[in-house]
């Protein structure tokens, strides 16, 4: 990303926006169902920010968690998602990279659960293809960026 930060954002309606004040350290495609179903798309894209650098205004509130592990922030006036963490990828924030403003400058570096990916999507970029869970290349200090 050739910007520096902040890098930010909002949701659909304009009520929740966000700053953050540090690149992410990956930015990835999701094609696990779980994301295809909060997105409401075919296949999802995050930006990964280190925990306690992402800014809400207003504060999104309390999480909501239907899976043991992952919690999940939505705006409370038109349901945008804007944020997630997950237990297995402890000290990071994963913002929908749709939200971003700068997105056109974080492109994405690998694909996770590729394996789940809709058969008739075929995105031809060249990147890494992690069949499954991409955990220990999303992990904080892996050698990914």
């Amino acid at each position: 990303m050739d910007k520096s930060p902040p890098i930010t954002g909002r949701c659909y309606c304009g009520k929740t926006r966000f700053s953050v004040s540090a690149l992410p350290s990956v930015v990835s495609y999701c094609h696990c169902s779980d994301c295809r179903r909060v997105s409401g798309a075919p296949v999802a894209a995050f930006a990964a920010f280190a925990d306690g650098t992402v800014r809400y205004t207003p504060d999104p509130g309390a999480p909501v968690s239907h899976f043991d592990g992952v919690e999940r922030w939505f705006c409370d006036a038109c349901g945008s998602p804007l944020g997630a963490r997950y237990d297995y990828l402890p000290g990071q924030i994963y913002v929908p990279l749709g939200l971003i403003d700068q997105a056109a400058d974080l492109p994405p570096s690998l694909h996770s659960h590729a394996a789940s990916g809709m058969p008739w999507l075929h995105i031809q970029d060249g990147l890494a293809r992690n069949e499954k869970s991409a955990r220990d290349t999303l992990r904080p200090g892996s050698a990914q960026k």
